[in-house]
């Protein structure tokens, strides 16, 4: 084998590319205009919504409960109390006053 090769038979990765897709726009017919997909979603946005409030919800409740009832002295059940709340609406006016 000799060393020097011919220019013809040594292209760059991007002349390759190229010609390749010369090749394809020549071999290719028109294209032609698609119709726009109809995209039906399987949940629908107002589900979505609604749903992503609801979890909201019940992550604030179970945070309360486990931040009244775990973490400090009470009992978890306690924290859902309207007299609980009231307790501690009061405690937080009255240093308010001061």
């Amino acid at each position: 084998m000799t060393s020097e090769l011919n220019n013809t038979q040594v292209k760059s990765r991007e002349d390759f590319r190229k010609t390749r897709d010369e090749q394809k726009n020549t071999e290719k017919e028109p294209k032609k205009k698609r119709e726009p997909k109809i995209r039906i979603r399987l949940i629908p946005i107002w589900v979505r919504l609604l749903l992503v409030v609801v979890l909201f919800a019940a992550s604030i409740l179970i945070g309360v409960v486990v931040g009244y009832g775990f973490i400090g002295d009470g009992k978890p059940s306690d924290a859902l109390k309207k007299e609980t709340w009231q307790h501690i609406v009061d405690i937080v006016n009255k240093d308010a006053e001061k």
